[in-house]
């Protein structure tokens, strides 16, 4: 949406008046997040590290139907994200690398070939139909397996049943027998992100943190609400005009009570001794998520500092976190690193909790890749596949947990969440963790 400026002035103004918090400042922010950076970097996603995720899932062959609306989740990965009429889009190893073609109809085949995106683009009769040109392919190169898209997980699902049926009744068993899910290759590919990719992810990160402290700086006890404190950040992200990390009702997610898990901000008036979680992200380009959370304590009237119990919760939260941070690095299992923090939360008194201690972020908030979990005391860890060994490129949001349980049998949760990207020499961050409580001053 866009503001003139008065309109942007009185709208800051107004929510000025209405809620708990003093509005952002009224100089705009300007956005840094201009041009579209994202087909130059597809491409040398597609030419870089596309042709070893094949090789490292033994497959020869890909193909990706595309179609016009309710498209495959990944059709913006490989080009096809404008197909009109069905179109297929298919990667093959040769000797001499990785051949890419598309079979589109007429019209939609012009422009794809305009853009000198792909090495080939064979352009059918619209209505015809492109399984026989999609066989003559397999002809032509001859793979001995051939990635599909199909799985467990929704980013890799895209075949609806429909073009699956379409595909097995119009290309020949010869092809057909040698197709299987192309899941783990999704998978691998899209967790590795390219080093313009983290430094984008970097500028996004830094100001989501920022965003948060600001928020929390602008509360005041016994006054302010969650849901004031998440209309700060919103107004934020208006200003700059950039994206909700996830669902608009759930980001940010704003708590001072009770653990609610993924949810909606109340009208519940912040009061003194609650621990505010905000858990926040962004979406900028309209492509990479950010995910981070920040924690603030409401010190009572005349109070100057938390009591030294809150600040003990605190350090052993954000100790679970460094381990975490620390046990990061390639060919480290998730479960391994997950295992890593449990062990703190148990040395620190913490009761178990139900979350993983991380997930990859990046195209989406809970991103494709390896998760940081499976690594629960009491249990032999789990043998681990390669697809959830990480690797250097892959970029992840993990937590510290701290938790305890409250006096009518409901639990409270600290969630150190930060963001880091793995190097050749183990974890780096993202933005610069938090390392104190925020101290929020009350009437």
């Amino acid at each position: 949406m866009f503001y003139s400026a008065f309109q942007k002035g009185y709208f800051l103004l107004a929510l000025s008046l209405v809620v708990g918090c003093s509005a952002p400042s009224s100089s705009v922010e300007v956005s840094p997040f201009t041009g579209d950076p994202w087909p130059e970097i597809r491409s040398e996603r597609i030419g870089t590290l596309l042709p070893s995720a094949m090789r490292d899932n033994d497959l020869d062959a890909w193909i990706v139907v595309c179609r016009e609306n309710n498209n495959d989740p990944i059709a913006d990965h490989v080009g096809c994200e404008n197909a009109g009429g069905t179109a297929a889009f298919m990667f093959f190893l040769t000797a001499d690398g990785l051949h890419t073609l598309a079979i589109s109809p007429s019209g939609e085949a012009t422009s794809l070939a305009e853009k000198n995106m792909l090495d080939e683009v064979l352009e059918i009769e619209r209505g015809l139909g492109i399984w026989g040109t999609v066989e003559s392919q397999f002809e032509r190169f001859k793979p001995t397996r051939i990635g599909i898209n199909v799985g467990n997980s929704p980013i890799a699902d895209g075949l609806s049943h429909t073009q699956y049926a379409s595909m097995m009744e119009g290309v020949s068993d010869n092809w057909t027998s040698k197709m299987v899910s192309a899941e783990a290759l999704i998978r691998s590919w899209l967790s590795i992100k390219l080093p313009q990719e983290v430094s984008i992810m970097k500028q996004a990160a830094d100001i989501t943190a920022r965003w948060e402290i600001e928020a929390y700086e602008a509360a005041v006890g016994n006054v302010s609400t969650d849901r004031d404190i998440a209309d700060f950040l919103e107004a934020k992200m208006a200003e700059m005009g950039v994206d909700d990390g996830w669902a608009p009702e759930q980001n940010p997610a704003v708590n001072s009570g009770k653990d609610r898990g993924h949810s909606h901000p109340t009208d519940r008036t912040i009061v003194p001794g609650d621990f505010i979680q905000i858990d926040f992200g962004i979406r900028v380009h309209g492509r990479w998520v950010t995910d981070i959370q920040r924690f603030a304590y409401v010190l009572a009237p005349g109070e100057t500092e938390a009591p030294a119990d809150a600040i003990a919760k605190w350090e052993a939260a954000r100790a679970g976190s460094r381990a975490a941070f620390n046990a990061m690095k390639p060919g480290a299992s998730g479960s391994e690193v997950d295992r890593a923090q449990r062990v703190v939360m148990e040395e620190n008194g913490s009761i178990p909790v139900m979350w993983g201690t991380g997930h990859p972020v990046g195209y989406w908030a809970h991103d494709s890749g390896p998760g940081l979990s499976g690594g629960r005391l009491g249990r032999d860890l789990p043998a681990s596949p390669p697809t959830q060994i990480l690797q250097e490129g892959m970029t992840f949001a993990f937590d510290g947990f701290h938790s305890w349980n409250l006096s009518d049998s409901t639990t409270k949760t600290l969630s150190v969440e930060e963001m880091a990207v793995v190097t050749a020499n183990g974890a780096e961050w993202l933005t610069p963790p938090q390392e104190d409580l925020i101290l929020i001053k009350s009437k």
